[in-house]
């Protein structure tokens, strides 16, 4: 029994059952994990958990299992988030801009996830080509998918609730897109620059893409600046966050030069770790320490050798890193430091060519 995690069921008995039973499953490198969440199953059970809440949990559980299986295979692969609303027709400008952006953004090497229905998410599908693309779709009785959009293609995940199907885009996002659209697709942008402004997602980029003198995303930052920023609801720092443009040039720009030298970041104890493609010079060093101190609680940024919790991961272990002691506050301070980061590996061309 020692040996077992320390979250248990509070039954001896039942915890060593469940240990067998975890073994019986094959040799598992996380099996502390899965005997906790089988004891999380076992107290739901023995509290008289309501059915409803089972359900729940139950169709929770499968969803995500389900969605992790489908995205593996591609995990090495950045992928692109693209939200915008159903109801834009195909001889809508937004379409064209939609479709040319997913192709732009597929011949870069990237793949892109929509909600796999009609409108913006069909011209995603179709400018990124099937082979790289993924529907993440959510059962509505009044939106529904395209028959021929996706077909019997694998990388087509059917969500029943929203956090779940919210869930997988953050999880298996490294950007976000979003053309004009209704209340869905606002939820969208606000969800995901909170989590970003407050940590609970890695760094990435935000684009609000919009066609040629459109004013969708120039009215809503607007509206940001005006309502929630000079009231003090935001800061104006915040706005580093997101970027918004008519220009997919720009955009392209932004989502891939995002990952010109930044790959990652993972806290290990109390110092954040920030994993980078290629190593940076003394001189680059120096002007990161001079210009981010003001987010470190102490110390200086400095390069790190992989820690042990990484080799114990196998959590890309062969690129350079940075370590400091982060504020685990300024959040778009850190995204103005990944920009600084990539500043002298940021291609120079035109990246729709």
């Amino acid at each position: 029994m020692d040996d077992l995690p320390r979250y248990r069921t509070g039954k001896p008995d039942l915890d060593v059952a469940i240990a067998e039973l975890v073994e019986l499953a094959g040799p598992q490198h996380d099996a502390s994990l899965i005997f906790e969440m089988v004891t999380t199953a076992m107290k739901l059970a023995r509290e008289g958990a309501d059915r409803g809440d089972l359900k729940i949990l139950n169709s929770a559980v499968k969803e995500m299992r389900y969605a992790f299986a489908v995205f593996a295979p591609y995990r090495r692969i950045r992928k692109a988030a693209i939200f915008g609303s159903a109801r834009t027709l195909p001889d809508d400008p937004l379409y064209d801009q939609a479709r040319n952006f997913a192709a732009a953004l597929a011949s870069n090497g990237w793949m892109v996830i929509t909600g796999a229905g009609p409108g913006i998410m069909t011209a995603g599908v179709e400018g990124a080509g099937l082979d790289h693309a993924f529907g993440v779709s959510i059962r509505l009785p009044f939106e529904t998918v395209p028959a021929s959009l996706f077909g019997n293609d694998v990388k087509l995940v059917n969500f029943r609730y929203f956090f779940t199907r919210k869930l997988t885009f953050v999880k298996e996002s490294s950007a976000f897109v979003l053309l004009p659209g209704g209340f869905g697709t606002l939820d969208e942008a606000l969800e995901t620059l909170t989590l970003l402004q407050t940590g609970k997602a890695p760094p990435a980029p935000v684009v609000l893409l919009d066609t040629p003198s459109g004013t969708y995303w120039q009215r809503w930052r607007d509206f940001v600046e005006v309502e929630l920023a000079a009231r003090g609801y935001v800061s104006p720092h915040d706005l580093c966050l997101v970027k918004v443009t008519d220009s997919i040039d720009e955009a392209i720009d932004e989502v891939v030069g995002f990952y010109a030298n930044y790959h990652s970041i993972r806290f290990v104890g109390h110092d954040l770790v920030v994993r980078m493609r290629h190593e940076i010079t003394d001189e680059h060093l120096r002007s990161l320490n001079a210009r981010f101190a003001g987010f470190l609680e102490q110390g200086t940024i400095a390069r790190s050798p992989t820690t042990e919790s990484e080799l114990a991961d196998n959590d890309q272990i062969d690129l350079p890193r940075l370590r400091f002691r982060f504020n685990r506050a300024d959040w778009a301070g850190l995204r103005e430091f990944v920009d600084a980061l990539n500043e002298p590996f940021r291609a120079r061309r035109p990246l729709t060519s």
